[in-house]
């Protein structure tokens, strides 16, 4: 019988149900800081704004190269690229449209060319429209399943056909929604193309999983970004909304791109198939104004 060794040590913690001890590496550091990610490729859509730039950013503090999709203008990108530049990173900016499959492809090719490969997928980017659900339009309705689901699915895709091809494992991580499993009157296309991720997030990590690649999803709930610009004008909806949130405050991009970071590590390595909330305890006391 092998015996279990635990060291608590200035490394860390470690356990081993082997003889030889592996111990987590804690000095593995550049410039006084762990790399957690050093050495892997990530791309990260809708990268030039909100919380894809803040992940961007976070991967390549973290030891990652940055492919940053965004689509429209380049301004965001170029500064998210400036950030991780000037914090010694690797960041490539890349314009695609990830409702088309023939930008899809360019962008996986824009990953592997650039960088010799990708590990890491972040389906970050989104949009949501308003409107009561007997008003809302067919355009709107596809607009919105475009790019929160038609657009991941093939991206998805293409990045594990990648993989699959180089023999290599790697980690898809989709930023999902609190509305995956939340009512959110008013949004029925946001909650309905949440809701499906939350599905498919599950059907690809069971899939894809015996080829060594793993798949969650993390769902923000209030978090301070341009997208929710009208509720931080909205003074009485804001206060009412904070009444519901029991740490009484807005999420930053930054309490996402952190749990981003650890999905994407080797520390997750065990972790597939779940949604992990960033809501400060909203769907737990949540009560429709």
């Amino acid at each position: 019988m092998q015996r279990m060794k635990v060291l608590r040590a200035s490394q860390g913690l470690t356990i081993s149900t082997s003889s030889k001890v592996e111990i987590f590496d804690a000095q593995r550091i550049h410039g006084g800081k762990h790399m957690r990610l050093d050495g892997k490729v990530a791309i990260v859509t809708g990268g030039g704004s909100g919380i894809g730039q803040v992940i961007a950013e976070r991967l390549a503090s973290d030891g990652a190269s940055v492919v940053i999709d965004y689509i429209g203008s380049p301004d965001g990108a170029e500064a998210t690229a400036q950030v991780i530049e000037k914090q010694h990173g690797k960041g490539e900016i890349f314009q695609a449209d990830i409702t088309k499959v023939e930008d899809i492809k360019k962008l996986m090719d824009e990953a592997w060319n650039h960088f010799g490969s990708a590990d890491i997928l972040v389906n970050n980017a989104g949009i949501e429209m308003r409107a009561d659900f007997w008003d809302t339009t067919e355009d709107q309705f596809d607009k919105v399943m475009a790019v929160n689901l038609r657009g991941p699915f093939f991206l998805t895709q293409e990045f594990v056909r990648r993989l699959l091809g180089a023999k290599k494992p790697g980690r898809i991580i989709n930023i999902s929604s609190v509305h995956e499993d939340m009512a959110f009157p008013g949004f029925s296309t946001y909650c309905c193309s949440k809701g499906a991720m939350r599905m498919l997030m599950r059907d690809l990590a069971v899939e894809l999983g015996p080829l060594g690649i793993t798949c969650n999803n993390v769902a923000p709930g209030a978090i301070i970004t341009p997208i929710n610009k009208a509720l931080l004008e909205d003074k009485p909806k804001l206060s009412a909304l904070l009444k519901n949130i029991p740490l009484n405050r807005l999420g930053e991009p930054e309490d996402v791109a952190s749990l981003v970071s650890f999905l994407a590590s080797d520390e997750a390595s065990y972790v597939n198939g779940s949604t992990f909330v960033v809501d400060g305890g909203l769907m737990r006391n949540y009560h429709e104004q």
